[in-house]
């Protein structure tokens, strides 16, 4: 506490001042220096004591008041507040923090990597004094995270083989990471915001096993895409073929030789009406046709 001292400063320079004021053998520049340092101690001192009892939490922090070893449990917002000058105010940021490891793990095949993560984490302002209390500084605070953070990715990675690591999974992956985190953190007093797996470094000979796997694959899914084409197409064209013999085989079924002889019958009686027509019997028979030509001028 640096107000005590200077208020001790103060006290010292201002007895030395009225004993040397008082003695007449005196040396005389000894009156005016222990004015000085008097006026200067007892300023410093005010200033002090002021500054002890208004006490401002700036924006983004909050404050936890201890007194003489005890921690108050109510957590001071921003704003100017008047305390007790024995207490000590610590402020703790409220702002989002954001931790980036890159952490060595396996998969579940037991095949190393490293893995680039960063957890984005705040402080919840209502269990300042219990963060306080169980934990301490913010470096302190950090140091805790930051190993429990490394061994649930650790635990996590080992769950899941290295392709869906590397591939479609790795979103949830993130989440499960995530979801733990809040786990862990959460009783601790900090709220976790997001769990991110910003880059997988995988080794050389891993990497090009997995990317051949992959090419494979994508090779295979683009044949039976043409299969599956190809058999539409061959549908189609079975389709159209039976609605043409269908169609085909109705028009025959209608046509019969009556219906034909008829129709010849009615293009006949329409040529007979030309004057200049003549008749020209085709076939015998039954199906006898009569060919009408007509010499129109």
């Amino acid at each position: 506490m640096s107000w005590i001292l200077s208020a001790i400063a103060a006290l010292i320079s201002w007895s030395l001042f009225f004993t040397v004021k008082f003695k007449e053998n005196a040396n005389p520049l000894i009156r005016p220096l222990s004015l000085l340092i008097g006026l200067l101690s007892s300023a410093v001192f005010l200033f002090q004591i002021i500054g002890r009892f208004a006490v401002v939490i700036p924006a983004g922090e909050v404050g936890v008041m201890e007194t003489l070893g005890q921690v108050g449990q109510k957590t001071l917002s921003p704003g100017i507040y008047f305390v007790n000058p024995f207490a000590d105010i610590i402020t703790y940021s409220t702002r989002l923090r954001d931790i980036k490891e890159t952490v060595d793990t396996t998969s579940k095949e037991g095949l190393g990597f490293k893995v680039d993560v960063s957890l984005q984490y705040r402080l919840d302002p209502t269990k300042a004094a219990e963060v306080f209390q169980k934990i301490g500084s913010p470096e302190q605070q950090k140091e805790i995270i930051t190993s429990r953070f490394r061994s649930l990715i650790r635990q996590i990675t080992a769950n899941y083989p290295l392709t869906d690591i590397y591939g479609e999974k790795r979103a949830i992956i993130a989440q499960n990471l995530r979801q733990s985190m809040v786990t862990q953190l959460q009783p601790l007093g900090f709220i976790v915001e997001e769990a991110l797996l910003r880059n997988i470094i995988l080794p050389d000979n891993i990497q090009a096993s997995i990317q051949a796997k992959v090419a494979t694959e994508q090779e295979s899914q683009k044949i039976d895409l043409e299969i599956q084409k190809a058999k539409k197409e061959a549908e189609l064209k079975l389709i159209e073929a039976r609605g043409t013999a269908n169609a085909q085989k109705i028009l025959s079924e209608g046509l019969t030789d009556k219906i034909i002889q008829l129709k010849t019958i009615e293009a006949t009686e329409k040529l007979g009406q030309s004057p200049n027509s003549k008749i020209i019997i085709l076939g015998g028979g039954q199906k006898t046709v009569p060919l009408m030509l007509t010499d129109d001028k």
